[in-house]
């Protein structure tokens, strides 16, 4: 084959020809580039959780008291050239500025997800108390048919109060004192032709 040819043949013409390459739809893009940093949205709820949870106790009120105090102290007490804040403590305020302006969304973060938390558990303690629901009335209507089967037994105390009635029905119609037993009795027989 000349190689003009090839050159033809490899080349695609027509409605199919295009100047990129063609992806192959079995396999996964390769990841792009990106310009901003990826971080893991899961480990930062978790951190921003624990922070939350500092900042809601006494310790951290207790540090943060103790840093201002020394704050305080060291740039009214030290020589001038020693002295990083002066007096209007300008740059303490800032601090704390932007102390309080990184913890508020922190601590909504935190309370953002503990709703989600307190959510999901209320769907399943819902669907724990239907299931609970289906198997109690589940068991009552057993116990209910258990109830009106039992209804046709005989039980213990009705036998003994039968075999009672029937002892006084003897009793009643034989004055000498022996029993004549309800059997006996449908079979003609009688207790002196033994």
């Amino acid at each position: 084959m000349p190689p003009e040819r090839e050159q033809r043949e490899r080349t695609p013409s027509g409605a199919t020809a295009t100047t990129r390459p063609r992806t192959r739809l079995d396999q996964p893009k390769p990841p792009r580039r990106r310009l901003l940093p990826e971080w893991d949205p899961e480990a930062f709820g978790r951190l921003s959780e624990r922070i939350a949870r500092f900042l809601g106790t006494g310790r951290f009120i207790v540090w943060m008291t103790v840093v201002i105090i020394l704050w305080v102290v060291w740039n009214v007490s030290v020589p001038s050239d020693l002295r990083f804040d002066n007096y209007p403590f300008i740059f303490l305020t800032l601090m704390l500025s932007l102390q309080a302006s990184y913890a508020a969304p922190l601590i909504l973060l935190a309370q953002n997800r503990q709703a989600d938390r307190d959510r999901v558990n209320l769907e399943q303690d819902r669907k724990q108390n239907e299931r609970s629901i289906a198997d109690t009335e589940y068991l009552t209507r057993e116990i209910a048919s258990l109830r009106m089967g039992l209804g046709e037994v005989a039980t213990r105390d009705w036998i003994r109060s039968e075999l009672q009635d029937l002892v006084k029905d003897v009793d009643e119609h034989r004055g000498d004192g022996h029993v004549v037993f309800p059997a006996e009795r449908s079979h003609g027989r009688d207790v002196d032709d033994r």
